[in-house]
């Protein structure tokens, strides 16, 4: 079939835009990480003073490198609306956020949609897969204190006893008051045949959209996290605290992403931009960490209800294109999460001031010294 030159000239646009967008992503990069890095090294006898004060710093540093990572998406049109409970209500509590994962691009789209939660975003501990370590925000995520978890049947007892170390140690000293993770395990297209095996030969329900979760690091946080009652610790949780002022792990908060014709977006389409503007949404559900059972049994059931309701909600959002309203009322609400352009410019501004900043300081010692 022959190319029209209308096709041809928008398929080269298209080309144009996604090679721009990529050198300003790789810009962007070799500016803001290694400004972040340069900053904390410089305040690490603030550090040493004020533990308290330098990982506030850091975190605002952080939330701004997100919101960096964001506004390659939001201004390729990649935006979000929200539906369900409004979690910015609880955005000052302990969470723990469970996401279904469909694509790289479910990353993305929370550090674009969590911007607007207050303090949250700075202040969060994500869980991630160790391969995410090598990537150009790896040193990032590192310093930060995020956990990267190792999957596989060989690795997971250790990498669970290597979480709640890693819990004890960084959460509370560094003041973390959300913990994301991907109870799926892996990627929905990965992972869909073997979750499907599994249910059947359990009598589990048949899930197309989501797969079955694992319980192993969603127990540990809880075991971990939440504080002892009054009349005493919840049974079967190991509760360690550190900061007493602490009111420990209050929130779960079932997230479940959707995207048009089911069709994700991956990292690639996020900084490149080739795919048209989409519209991504997340639904948040509220519990009290109260009502979610510690024994593993139960607590599995639990695990596996959500996102058997994520099924049901996804089954719904692909047939309507919305998501169905709560229980007991007759219109599901939805909610356009926005972020201001004069903000993401004067971040990215900046990250580019600072950028140069630090290379004329660092020209200086080397004139200096050589």
């Amino acid at each position: 079939m022959a190319v029209t030159l209308e096709q041809a000239q928008r398929v080269g646009y298209t080309c144009l835009k996604a090679l721009l967008r990529f050198a300003f992503m790789v810009a962007n990069n070799l500016v803001a990480i290694p400004s972040y890095v340069l900053y904390l090294i410089m305040l690490q006898p603030l550090r040493v003073l004020d533990s308290k004060s330098f990982w506030y710093i850091e975190g605002v540093l952080f939330k701004w490198l997100l919101a960096m990572v964001a506004s390659w998406g939001w201004w390729a049109g990649y935006t979000v609306v929200e539906w369900g409970d409004d979690v910015k209500a609880v955005s000052e509590d302990e969470a723990m956020v469970l996401v279904n994962h469909q694509a790289t691009g479910d990353v993305c789209t929370l550090m674009m949609c969590l911007q607007d939660k207050g303090t949250v975003v700075r202040q969060m501990m994500w869980l991630m897969d160790h391969i995410f370590k090598y990537t150009n925000f790896g040193i990032v995520s590192l310093i930060h204190g995020d956990f990267f978890i190792r999957q596989g049947r060989a690795h997971r007892d250790q990498q669970l006893v290597l979480l709640k170390e890693h819990l004890e140690k960084y959460y509370r000293s560094r003041n973390r008051k959300w913990i994301v993770l991907f109870p799926e395990g892996g990627f929905l297209r990965k992972r869909r045949e073997t979750s499907q095996a599994f249910a059947k030969k359990n009598n589990l329900p048949f899930l197309k959209h989501v797969t079955l979760p694992r319980l192993g690091a969603t127990q540990v946080i809880l075991k971990t996290l939440v504080v002892p009652q009054e009349n005493g610790t919840p049974a079967g949780r190991d509760t360690v605290i550190k900061e007493s002022k602490s009111k420990g792990l209050q929130w779960v908060i079932d997230t479940t992403i959707a995207y048009p014709k089911g069709e994700p977006i991956d990292i690639q389409t996020w900084i490149l931009g080739y795919r048209q503007p989409t519209v991504t949404h997340v639904h948040y559900r509220i519990f009290p960490v109260k009502d979610v059972p510690a024994e593993p049994e139960a607590l599995t059931h639990w695990l596996y209800q959500r996102f058997i309701e994520k099924e049901d909600l996804l089954t719904h959002f692909y047939e309507t294109g919305a998501f169905p309203p709560p229980q007991g009322q007759t219109k599901a609400i939805s909610r356009e999460m926005t972020l201001s352009n004069l903000w993401l410019v004067g971040i990215q501004s900046l990250a580019f001031l600072s950028g140069g900043m630090w290379y004329c300081i660092l020209q200086y010692f080397y004139h200096c010294l050589f």
